[in-house]
């Protein structure tokens, strides 16, 4: 290969839908700003985002390719750049898949927040071998898919892009997304999974005062005890490549930290898979390096493979040139690239069925998975994320004697904001709001009204009266609040994707970083307006972060982001015909004032606020049920933790049985609690079951600890310990060869 074919691997710098054009036919031709990209490598190493549809791509329906015609664009496409190539190398199809492929048509499930307050890693893998089956079938080829962040600041605007606070649970399910996505660890993938990129690398959650991009304030012990071990896990799965974050640890960023991206992920953990930057992130090196050549080299001197939409890397044939970095290390990114291609099969010969789509691309492709299956999928983990945090009186199920509900807020009849950021255009007519869901599974003879009453943001109260009388003149009123990451035209946008200006309705979302947690304040009258008019009072939330709610209604739930098919859930869960699942993956906190309220800070002797506590509102791990149960006391051996769980109500339920490990003589100090072992256990009325757990916790340092069983952080502060037998003291010193 020559040097600019060399180059030309490493570079991801088109927008993918700036590739092609519709025809008046309906069909699709190619454009020539593809034609000048491949023209200057003769070739193409990735292509981003062939197939996104959002406001920021302006690709909707009519215009951008669905999942019917998706595989053809890509097959005209790399037809073009293997003709172009003098070696006849194929692109990567890179796509975006947070909660589904963001592209038209494609499922979209709850986002990451929502999955962690399920606690079902087996569940979210058959969601991912779901989508990353769609990926396949439609021609693309690597998923990017958030899972490395863990949320420290609820602040922060990609909050929903988290599992939660705690790096066990988000580790747990980054091994279930790799698994569900790319299959077990082989030399080669199967037609319907998907190479994994892993975002973002490494820290990103812990930013500071939550706010998109800024410095990350990490020393060594804290990256690695919260923000890594996702990371480590996912590899130990097989993930296929991480993304470099775009925050700086110990000063250098992601991007640019050869000790971060080398000397830890590549040398100590043997990784040998791909790096690729995030948007624009190395052309903000040349901040330190003082132009783009020099940055490009930075980076992939550092250890970033590929690029993306970067001018950096299109110079990397220069910086050669210039003794800015060795051709070794250059053949080293694109040997890495490759061996991607041809892990996907890509330099095989084209299958050719008959039919119509006898043309396909380099590889086999999987078949379209079905729709029907990718709904149930979405449904399920709905279903799994629902979160009972209050019940008053046992307001909730639905009482059977109740003959009037009114569903009111400005999230009760809309599915527009139901499914977080990076969501593709949908169809009219898919989804369930809460208020068709009520209608549809509520008992003959129940009357529903429903008024809106107010904006999701905004001090217009016009509206309340109406929501007042609806819910005077009920048995029962359940008010849907909360936020939206929903994408629109009106939004204005970085070049990098991120809200730049975000529209009114906007809370939350890349770029939407907020200085407090309050919802708009129409919605805060509303709340107050229907509580005074004595009518019992059920509060739904749907949101990408924990928003602060008054301690009024009689009972709360939160369903997160739930997806389009949400609406029906949730209905479920409140007239009973299923039980709130969900567990909170993060604390909520009692206003903005507490932050940080994350369960698993140091266990030092912290002083409390004189003017209010400093305790969450609910802690990590809380759940409420419709039934109860009853914990044994627990059992160890020093590798598993066994315990006897009894459903002591009069339904059946589902309750997460959380361990946890309390270090009490260390080598370092010790954090409060650390959760090492869950797992959900379904039980019919009176049935008892034994429970065995494998604990999941380095124990390098610690020389006594003991393990506590129960259903929450809070309950765990308060659970009868049992001594953990720990054989030897180990003392642990951060490597010297690196701070990292």
């Amino acid at each position: 290969m020559t040097l600019r074919e060399k180059a030309g691997q490493l570079n991801q710098r088109m927008y993918g839908w700036d590739a092609y054009r519709r025809t008046p036919d309906g069909g699709y031709e190619l454009t020539d700003a593809l034609y000048a990209e491949t023209d200057r490598f003769e070739g193409l190493g990735a292509l981003y985002g062939l197939m996104r549809a959002d406001a920021w791509s302006g690709v909707g329906h009519g215009g951008g390719p669905g999942a019917q015609d998706s595989a053809a664009l890509a097959e005209a496409v790399q037809r073009h750049v293997v003709e172009r190539s003098r070696l006849g190398i194929p692109a990567l199809f890179v796509e975006e898949v947070p909660h589904g492929h963001l592209a038209l048509d494609g499922t979209v499930l709850p986002v990451n927040l929502a999955v962690g307050a399920g606690w079902d890693p087996a569940l979210y893998e058959r969601a991912a071998a779901h989508a990353a089956a769609e990926l396949r079938a439609r021609g693309g080829h690597v998923a990017l898919v958030s899972a490395l962040d863990i949320t420290r600041d609820p602040r922060w605007g990609r909050t929903e892009e988290c599992f939660g606070e705690d790096s066990y649970l988000a580790a747990r399910l980054t091994e279930a997304l790799v698994r569900g996505m790319q299959g077990p660890p082989a030399d080669r993938f199967s037609a319907d999974k998907a190479p994994v990129v892993l975002k973002h690398f490494a820290g990103q959650g812990a930013t500071v005062g939550g706010r998109n991009s800024a410095e990350s304030e990490l020393g060594p012990r804290e990256l690695h005890d919260i923000h890594l071990p996702a990371a480590q896990a996912g590899i130990r799965a097989g993930a296929a490549a991480v993304m470099a974050a775009y925050n700086e640890v110990d000063g250098l960023p992601c991007a640019g930290n050869h000790a971060l991206l080398t000397g830890l992920l590549r040398g100590r953990w043997g990784f040998e898979g791909l790096v690729m930057a995030d948007g624009l992130a190395v052309d903000r090196l040349a901040r330190i390096t003082g132009d783009k050549v020099s940055a490009g080299a930075l980076a992939l001197n550092s250890g970033v493979d590929l690029s993306l939409w970067d001018d950096g890397f299109t110079h990397l044939e220069e910086a050669v040139g210039r003794g800015l970095v060795e051709e070794s290390v250059l053949d080293s990114a694109v040997a890495r690239v490759l061996r991607l291609k041809f892990r996907l099969g890509l330099f095989e010969p084209p299958e050719r069925p008959e039919g119509p789509e006898r043309h396909q691309q380099p590889g086999s492709r999987a078949q379209l998975p079905s729709p029907a299956q990718g709904r149930a999928l979405s449904t399920d983990l709905a279903r799994a994320s629902i979160t009972l945090l209050r019940n008053r009186a046992g307001l909730l199920p639905v009482p059977p004697a109740t003959s009037r509900i009114a569903v009111l807020g400005p999230q009760s009849a809309t599915v527009a904001h139901q499914s977080g950021d990076y969501t593709a255009p949908q169809r009219p007519g898919t989804g369930t709001s809460v208020l068709d869901g009520l209608r549809r599974l509520a008992p003959p003879g129940v009357d529903i009204r429903h008024a809106r009453g107010c904006a999701l943001t905004g001090d217009d109260l016009s509206g309340i009266p109406e929501a007042v009388a609806a819910a005077a003149g009920s048995d029962l009123a359940v008010l849907v609040l909360g936020g939206s990451s929903a994408r629109t035209t009106g939004t204005d946008f970085a070049a990098n994707g991120a809200a730049a200006t975000a529209a009114s309705h906007l809370t939350c979302g890349e770029g939407v970083d907020l200085a407090g947690l309050g919802l708009g304040g129409a919605q805060y009258a509303l709340l107050d307006a229907v509580v005074a008019t004595g009518t019992p009072t059920a509060v739904v939330l749907v949101q990408g972060r924990p928003h602060v709610v008054p301690d009024t209604a009689g009972a709360l739930l939160t369903a997160w982001y739930p997806g389009p098919w949400g609406g029906e859930a949730i209905a479920e869960v409140l007239f009973g015909l299923a039980e709130p699942r969900g567990r909170l993956s993060v604390s909520v906190p009692r206003s903005v004032a507490q932050l940080p309220v994350y369960y698993n800070h140091k266990d030092t002797e912290y002083g409390g606020y004189v003017d209010e506590s400093a305790e969450p509102l609910f802690a990590f791990g809380h759940g409420l049920s419709y039934t109860s149960f009853a914990y044994g006391p627990p059992r160890t051996d020093g590798r598993t933790v066994t315990v006897d769980v009894t459903n002591t109500g009069a339904r059946q339920g589902r309750t997460v049985v959380q361990v946890y490990l309390r270090r009490l003589i260390t080598t370092t100090w010790p954090r409060t609690l650390e959760l090492c072992a869950f797992e959900g256990v379904d039980l019919v009325p009176g049935e008892r079951r034994t429970v065995t757990l494998r604990l999941g916790a380095d124990l390098t340092g610690t020389a006594a600890a003991e393990i506590r069983v129960a259903e929450s952080a809070r309950d765990a502060l308060t659970a009868v310990p049992v001594v953990l037998p720990v054989t030897a003291r180990q003392s642990f010193t951060a490597p010297e060869d690196t701070p990292l």
